[in-house]
């Protein structure tokens, strides 16, 4: 059980401890007092962002290579058979329980020097794939990556919350901010490596793996846990995982974002793709992920302010409404400037915040089945079902959430959840 866990039924707690950075357990009664920051504490926060960079920031930046692979290296596949690759990549929270165990039981090296090696090896290997060989791209990127950055995620997230308590939100949204910056800084590397002549798939494939390598190589030296494992906490702080299975508004939440973000991914995997079969130019078109990615750099942060004074779901639930409202204005882009407006505007409400094993299904899945949904009259895109699809799932997986905020306004009694 990861401390991010312990620290969320902490904040499920009625009696909250006089001082924002101290916690009483809710099972020994133990008290822990967070340092809210020090040099180890923010160099964590920095070699955490940088993780996320490399890995999360990679996945970002899928609606690239969607739209590469779509037009011409996989071109005999369909739209949603590539957004499998995609889509599997993001299977980080499926390998979060185990990840999570061993993250407890102190494993942390091994977790990030294994996962490291993974997703590079497997990302060298996408560098030789064959064209049209579905097999190879699948296994290289869809499994071997998406094994690696699994096996990172857990303790580049869970790590910053030791040192953080108070600021917790915040901290989290620079953590968070590093994949944004990822996806603003790769897309323009592949889109004009992969589509040069004079470069191609390959080497722009390589030249990223190999600034991934720094910065994973970076994040691993200055990243440093601090609370003690599982082996040195009492036998009674491991009760937390029974009070987790019976909270109810809980796993409403956690449903809710289930739903979300299975519809969330859509503009991310698609938009360059609509944005290319709709006329634009393809140089203007190269950089509507970044302008997309470059939005969520900005909304990872002062959100998160915001929610460290005022609570976490009261900030994720409106913004997450507009998300899902959003996504509809897709049925009527027509211009550069509205796609480039939209793309601005959806990175800033689309906000990730729960990530665990049931989350995995609907990341796996989601940008497949609207894929699917383009193409349901051949060889012709139907646009509007794969919008429709994504809008509504997400402002049904806010409804959850609502629902589950009033049950936690009742339970702590104060409206700051």
């Amino acid at each position: 059980m990861s401390s991010t866990a312990v620290s969320t039924v902490n904040d499920q707690e009625k009696q909250q401890p006089p001082e924002d950075n101290v916690v009483v357990s809710p099972v020994s009664g133990d008290v822990v007092t967070y340092p809210e920051g020090g040099w180890a504490g923010w160099l964590t926060v920095l070699g955490s962002a940088l993780i996320l960079c490399a890995t999360f920031g990679v996945s970002l930046s899928f609606g690239v290579l969607e739209d590469h692979y779509t037009r011409e290296f996989l071109n005999k596949s369909s739209a949603s058979d590539v957004s499998w690759i995609g889509s599997s990549q993001l299977i980080a929270p499926s390998i979060g329980l185990p990840a999570g165990k061993f993250f407890d039981d102190g494993h942390y090296r091994l977790l990030m020097i294994s996962g490291t090696v993974v997703y590079l090896f497997s990302f060298f290997m996408l560098s030789i794939c064959q064209p049209n060989h579905f097999y190879q791209v699948f296994l290289a990127q869809g499994v071997g990556m998406g094994i690696g950055m699994g096996l990172v995620f857990v303790p580049a997230v869970a790590l910053p919350s030791h040192y953080f308590r108070a600021k917790r939100s915040l901290v989290m949204g620079l953590v968070f901010a590093g994949s944004a910056m990822g996806g603003i800084i790769f897309p323009i590397i592949l889109n004009q490596l992969i589509n040069s002549p004079s470069i191609g798939f390959a080497w722009g494939i390589r030249t990223v793996a190999f600034i991934a390598a720094i910065l994973l190589l970076i994040g691993n030296l200055l990243s440093k846990p601090r609370l003690p494992t599982k082996k040195e906490r009492a036998p009674e702080h491991n009760a937390v995982l029974r009070l987790i299975l019976k909270d109810v508004p809980y796993w409403l939440s956690v449903w809710g974002s289930c739903l979300i973000l299975w519809g969330l991914f859509f503009p991310y995997f698609y938009l360059q793709l609509y944005a290319v079969l709709h006329g634009v130019d393809e140089g203007m078109a190269f950089y509507i992920i970044t302008v997309l990615n470059a939005a969520t750099f900005f909304a990872r942060i002062l959100p998160n302010y915001v929610a460290d004074k005022y609570g976490v779901l009261n900030v994720a639930i409106p913004m997450t409404t507009v998300s899902g409202g959003l996504v509809f204005a897709m049925l009527n882009l027509k211009s550069v400037a509205s796609l480039f407006i939209f793309a601005a505007f959806y990175g800033c409400e689309s906000r990730i915040g729960i990530a665990m094993f049931l989350i995995a299904f609907f990341l796996l899945t989601g940008a497949p089945l609207t894929g699917a949904l383009l193409r349901v009259h051949p060889p012709e895109y139907t646009w509007w079902r794969g919008v429709i699809f994504s809008g509504i799932v997400q402002l049904f997986g806010v409804s959850l959430i609502a629902v589950s905020r009033s049950m936690f306004v009742r339970r702590k009694g104060t409206w700051k959840v």
